[in-house]
């Protein structure tokens, strides 16, 4: 079964893959007027194709066979160009022309790549073959009506796609990974019946991809009826980023963790049991919808950019777009999952033993490891300076070194059976675990530890730093009064940006950021430590940090009112409010370059990519 829906799916990501190849973004006509070839291309709505002199996806034509006609210049737009982002280019339609001269047939490529406001889609080609002096041929599909172009969904499988890679990769997240042995633990304990255990594990699936998409799409269809963009905004906020639900989620690791190691069993409360067992003949589904439940709650702090990409699209008069991208994002998302909750009924078939509790035991350790994400999050984004990097570290030294003496045999708990010498598979481990501890000593003194600098705290919160791996401070006086990461300095609001931008002519690079933000922890360690990146951002930036989720209240002259009255009193929540309206973001990640004016030259989100980076920087120069 499990292979059957491996192989599925896969077959399915294959096909659509092929039929987006097969279907070109742009329609395009070619024809010849008198001595010129006319090239006009038919832009689905929402999308736009950029001029031919764009530095990384302009618009070519290139001639590959000429018999008896001879190019005259280079090739011209006839359309009248638009900004987008800072680059010139075409939406709905474009017009290019290449004058030529003789008689006889010309045949070349015409290359181009599509983009949204969000995302750029795979550089495309057409081919083309004309005769000069007779009718003009048509390549590719015949232009459509902009109606059927629309429902044919020009980019869709582009997103469809690229929300099904994004829900595979959201498992090695720090917010999802934790509930994988959760998952397996849970449903160790499932039904002795295979058929019923095997139907639960489906409903698992079931039930995290209804998780999400019913709701979104509920919110989706209020945010169109009732424009409430914001107060959505603000409840998919506070959800990731307040004290209360992260560390309730911190708690239900820690409990976990300690129902794992023998302390006590979990049960549902008496009266679902009741409900459950009087149930048994649908399969007892509380404790499993629960557990789908707790899921998508906890895994929300890393899936929230993707959901709030969808959410931001519904705001811009999308409708069903963003339900099929949820629903395709989801069901990738929840796959490994029913996998996993598959597993634990294949585990009965075989042989039992002490093994199984040797299992849930190291489950133990790694719950309390990446439990503690939870607690970061809160402390980092009220500063209770609970946990600063070094006290972070320091507990996870410990957990791991304990996790290691345990597959050695040197500790035992409760349930554990009598260890008379320890498997090649332990030993295996432990050397993985103690290489791991030692690997992470380092970072006490300050080594960057750039693979787990999604789950640690920001390197500013190290109190003692010996290694000089980590970035010194950069003293620059008049670039900002905020220390930011890698040392850098900058402004806290957007209009003390605009004014040093305006005094000293340099562009504005706009952090849109959160304290509790994983990703954006794990762009600046790996991408802000580059010396090309950190020299370029200090010395030819003006830097603003606007952070999404600072619970301090602003001073009432920093106090912001939106379009609907309602007066936005938490720094969070105004530089929110000016993330999504001004620069239409509501991901973190997101940087913004401005011009001095506070004009939009580029946007980027999340993005290893260094290179690019440093190309995305010199946009603005």
């Amino acid at each position: 079964m499990r292979n059957r829906l491996i192989t599925s799916l896969a077959a399915a990501i294959l096909t659509g893959a092929a039929v987006f190849a097969q279907t070109p973004s742009v329609r395009w006509n070619v024809s010849v007027e008198g001595d010129e070839i006319l090239f006009t291309a038919k832009i689905p709505s929402g999308q736009h194709i950029y001029d031919t002199r764009n530095e990384f996806n302009p618009t070519t034509v290139v001639f590959t066979s000429l018999e008896g006609v001879e190019l005259s210049g280079g090739l011209e737009e006839r359309s009248e160009a638009s900004v987008f982002k800072g680059d010139r280019g075409f939406s709905s339609r474009a017009v290019f022309a290449q004058k030529v001269s003789g008689e006889g047939r010309a045949e070349g490529i015409i290359r181009w790549q599509a983009c949204t406001d969000e995302m750029c889609g795979m550089p495309e080609e057409e081919e083309f073959s004309v005769t000069v002096g007779a009718p003009s041929e048509v390549i590719g599909t015949a232009i459509e009506d902009p109606e059927e172009e629309r429902s044919a969904g020009g980019g869709l499988w582009a997103l469809l796609i690229e929300a099904i890679l994004w829900g595979f990769a959201m498992l090695l997240t720090p917010c999802v990974f934790p509930m994988v042995p959760m998952t397996v633990s849970f449903f160790l304990k499932g039904s002795d019946n295979p058929a019923s255990g095997r139907f639960k594990a489906f409903m698992y699936g079931l039930f995290i991809v209804l998780l999400y998409t019913v709701p979104i799409s509920l919110i989706i269809l209020l945010t169109r009826v009732v424009g409430g963009d914001a107060v959505t905004a603000d409840i998919f906020n506070w959800l990731s980023t307040h004290w209360l639900p992260n560390i309730l989620f911190f708690v239900v690791f820690m409990i976990f963790a300690a129902s794992f190691f023998g302390a006590f069993e979990i049960t549902l409360p008496a009266s679902w049991t009741t409900k459950t067992d009087a149930k048994s003949g649908r399969g007892g589904l509380g404790g499993v919808f629960f557990m789908a439940l707790t899921l998508v709650l906890v895994s929300f702090s890393c899936t929230g950019p993707i959901v709030g990409s969808v959410l931001l699209k519904s705001t811009h008069g999308e409708f069903w777009t963003p339900m099929v991208t949820m629903l395709a994002f989801s069901i990738a998302f929840a796959l490994p999952f029913t996998i996993f909750a598959l597993f634990p009924q294949l585990l009965k078939k075989m042989k039992g033993g002490g093994w199984l509790n040797s299992v849930k035991v190291v489950l133990g350790f790694v719950e309390i490891a990446l439990g503690l994400k939870f607690l970061s999050i809160a402390d980092q984004t009220y500063g209770w300076g609970i946990l600063n990097r070094e006290v972070y570290l320091a507990i996870w030294i410990v957990v791991f070194s304990l996790l290691g003496f345990y597959l050695l045999g040197k500790l035992r708990f409760k349930y554990d059976s009598p260890l008379e010498h320890i498997s090649l598979v332990r030993l295996v481990l432990a050397i993985g675990v103690f290489t791991f501890v030692v690997w992470m000593i380092p970072g006490m003194f300050g080594a960057p530890l750039k693979a787990l600098s999604g789950y640690l705290p920001p390197m500013e919160s190290q109190e003692f730093v010996l290694s000089s791996g980590a970035p010194s401070p950069i003293a620059a006086p008049g670039n900002g009064t905020v220390e930011l990461p890698q040392g850098l300095h900058g402004y806290e609001t957007l209009e003390e940006g605009l004014a040093e931008a305006s005094r000293t002519g340099k562009p504005v690079f706009v952090d849109i950021t959160g304290k509790g933000c994983t990703n954006c922890r794990e762009m600046e360690a790996r991408v802000w430590s580059d010396p090309r990146v950190r020299e370029l951002l200090d010395k030819r930036f003006v830097l603003v940090a606007l952070h999404c989720d600072d619970h301090t209240k602003a001073p009432e002259s920093s106090w912001l009112t939106t379009d609907s009255g309602k007066v936005l009193k938490e720094w969070g929540k105004i530089n929110s409010y000016i993330a999504r309206t001004r620069f239409n973001a509501n991901a973190q990640p997101t940087y913004v370059l401005l011009t001095p004016d506070g004009e939009i030259i580029a946007e980027r989100n999340y993005n290893l990519d260094t290179d690019a980076y440093v190309a995305f920087l010199k946009k603005a120069l």
